[in-house]
């Protein structure tokens, strides 16, 4: 692991990403998968730019294990999901 992903020690059904395939060691999907996302934005409710920090960081990593170019389908699928604007509390 390049850092910006939990621990490959989890919990069950905490849907975290196994490195270095960037897959959810839950459900085997890609991360950040579903039920991950929507945990997610649950614990990340009242502080968006954090969680925004936090994929962030979480893309550069997978960028790098994926030996991806900057600038694909990763962005989407690590950022691009996120809801644009404020969050309501």
């Amino acid at each position: 692991m390049t850092g910006g992903a939990e621990s490959s020690v989890f919990r069950a059904g905490e849907h975290a990403p196994v490195t270095p395939g960037w897959t959810c060691g839950t459900c085997g999907a890609e991360w950040p998968c579903g039920p991950k996302r929507r945990q997610l934005l649950a614990e990340y409710h009242v502080d968006r730019a954090m969680l925004s920090v936090y994929l962030g960081s979480c893309l550069a990593a997978a960028t790098q294990d994926l030996h991806a170019p900057p600038g694909t389908c990763l962005q989407e699928r690590f950022i691009g999901w996120l809801p644009r604007g404020r969050a309501t509390t």
